[in-house]
């Protein structure tokens, strides 16, 4: 490199002049926007540079950005499962205190409309055994609470007191394998006696092959066992078949079907009679018939909702209004109304009834 340089002296003192010279006219020359040249030079040269050292800048602060917010997300997305996780709990508490509120409800309910002194009781325990159909109560001989004394729910016979402690009780549940009690069928009035299983079906035992016995059949409890009124329900009846000797017959305990948390120890209990109908269903809110509009007829509003027994009971009744007719308190020997007439006929005519003399001995 030296040798070039000193054998080309003259032409790289010539060369560099150049340049000089070019850069002071750069310097002095200005282009079309005022701007020298040596600045357009200069700025077109660095801005490459510029954008790529930019770029890098733009990136790596983004890239910082994301992450510092990544970490908040995940932060606020471990606090928002935390929250959620406590909201669900707390949603499911809330359940099941309204869901023991309305069970209280209704079992006060029905200790108030029973005939039977009882005394309620909340499930605290259960048995130790793999198989144990035994339960815990937490109310014992201080209350009153002796051994032998049925345990009931507002849907049916639980179980009955096994032992009774100071502050607490001992009750075995009606499908323990030990526990059995008299019952009747609903229907038929067939005696036989319920038997636990260990599990969730009961049997009614001592029933024999000539009874009749239907599914669906409800049974209960005939009080012979001197345990349990009569009248309570036991169970519907989900199996019933010929057997070698006896007929084999199952049922649904109901009064464990909604699961025990409070039960009804009875005290005094009363005997009542075996309903001849099925059981009743809840009873079932309705509201009362829209007010009538000014113009409209009686009962127009209803016309959708009637059926022909319901205008057959409303032609009836008009019958016996237009010929002064109330039904059920007619007396002994009177004429009933004539149900072949008009109703609006016969109450322009309002016919009088008159008696029948009663017939002589």
């Amino acid at each position: 490199m030296e040798f070039l340089l000193h054998r080309y002296r003259n032409l790289t003192v010539l060369l560099l002049v150049i340049i000089a010279q070019l850069l002071l006219l750069a310097y002095q020359v200005r282009g079309n926007q005022e701007a020298r040249l040596i600045r357009i030079w200069a700025v077109t040269g660095v801005m490459p540079l510029a954008h790529a050292l930019e770029s890098l800048r733009a990136g790596t602060v983004g890239f910082i950005g994301n992450y510092v917010a990544l970490v908040n997300v995940r932060q606020e997305n471990a606090i928002l499962k935390k929250e959620v996780g406590r909201l669900k709990l707390e949603n499911h508490y809330l359940k099941s205190e309204l869901g023991t509120a309305e069970r209280g409800k209704a079992l006060g309910v029905f200790q108030q409309t029973s005939q039977s002194r009882t005394i309620a009781a909340r499930i605290i325990g259960t048995g130790s055994g793999s198989n144990s159909k035994v339960v815990f109560v937490d109310r014992g001989s201080a209350s009153g609470v002796q051994r032998g004394m049925a345990v009931i729910t507002q849907d049916g016979i639980v179980g009955k007191v096994l032992a009774a402690y100071p502050t607490a009780s001992q009750v075995v549940l009606i499908t323990d394998a030990t526990f059995a009690c008299g019952v009747v069928s609903q229907k038929n009035r067939v005696l036989g006696t319920l038997k636990g299983q260990g599990h969730s079906i009961t049997s009614v035992d001592h029933v024999q092959n000539e009874e009749k016995v239907e599914v669906g059949e409800w049974f209960f409890t005939s009080g012979d066992d001197r345990v349990f009124p009569k009248g309570l329900p036991v169970g519907q009846v989900k199996i019933a078949r010929q057997g070698k000797l006896l007929q084999e017959i199952y049922l649904a305990p109901s009064g464990l079907e909604q699961g025990l948390e409070e039960v009804l120890i009875v005290l005094e209990g009363m005997h009542q009679p075996v309903p001849d109908g099925p059981q009743q269903p809840q009873a079932l809110h309705l509201l009362p018939a829209p007010p009538q509009e000014p113009g409209q007829e009686p009962d127009a509003n209803r016309r959708g909702l009637t059926t022909d027994a319901d205008r057959l009971i409303e032609r009836y009744r008009r019958i016996g209004a237009a010929q002064k007719h109330t039904f059920g308190e007619g007396a002994p020997g009177t004429r009933p109304p004539d149900f072949n007439v008009n109703p609006d006929a016969a109450a322009h005519a309002a016919p009088t009834r008159t008696p029948v003399p009663p017939p002589k001995p």
